[in-house]
């Protein structure tokens, strides 16, 4: 079986790299440059499909006769595969760490989302810096091998990007649920509090970081989704 999977903002497939799912391909799904920094959600979800069949031709005829497309997305990723399940006709979801809709989205994110691009200049030392520790928090870092991980997606992530990506969420109006859409949530996640989701599964300890930190539960609850 083929799990299209879109990481969390600004990571990359190494978020996915402790998942241990027999019989399954994980089919990472990098992200895209923004056209701008104000392009459509939709435009954007229509470039990632494309994209698609580019990375692995055997997929040109998503959502055809045959096994449904299955896209697994975690935290921002999971509103891409939302929004990239719209034009997948059947297309299975399964969201880690996300939301299903713009109601599940904390207010302090949407507001945040609109003045947090203001500290993406690289003028601004003190506010990234402070936004570090809180990111941390809210991302659920655990340990020094956590922080390395994060770290290292911050640094690289692109600004033009990350400006695009806070602003697309905090601005995100989604509405549209798929027929099939299974959500895996931790009891503990900071940035999108349980009692803000309706989550098939839960892993009670679980944090925001928790397909990289607790991935052996969210493993075993996968299996049981894709099996």
């Amino acid at each position: 079986m083929d799990c299209y999977c879109i990481s969390g903002l600004g990571a990359d497939e190494r978020i996915l790299s402790r998942l241990e799912l027999p019989g399954v391909r994980l089919r990472p799904l990098p992200w895209l440059m923004p056209a701008s920094t104000h392009e459509p959600f939709d435009d954007y979800a229509d470039r990632m499909r494309a994209g698609i069949g580019s990375l692995w031709p055997e997929a040109t005829d998503l959502g055809a006769a045959g096994e449904p497309t299955v896209l697994m997305g975690v935290s921002f990723g999971g509103m891409m595969a939302i929004e990239i399940a719209k034009k997948i006709p059947g297309a299975r979801v399964i969201l880690v760490s996300s939301v299903r809709d713009h109601l599940q989205i904390p207010f302090w994110i949407r507001i945040g989302g609109r003045v947090y691009p203001r500290w993406l200049d690289p003028r601004v030392k003190a506010p990234r810096r402070l936004m570090g520790f809180a990111e941390d928090y809210f991302i659920g870092v655990e340990s020094a091998e956590d922080r390395r991980l994060v770290s290292d997606f911050q640094n690289k992530v692109d600004r033009q990007f990350l400006y695009w990506a806070i602003q697309t969420i905090a601005r995100w109006q989604n509405e549209w649920a798929p027929r099939c859409c299974y959500h895996i949530h931790g009891g503990r996640d900071r940035m999108f509090p349980i009692r803000k989701v309706q989550p098939t599964h839960i892993i009670p300890d679980g944090g925001h970081l928790m397909v990289y930190n607790r991935a052996e539960a969210v493993s075993s609850v996968l299996r049981e989704i894709l099996g």
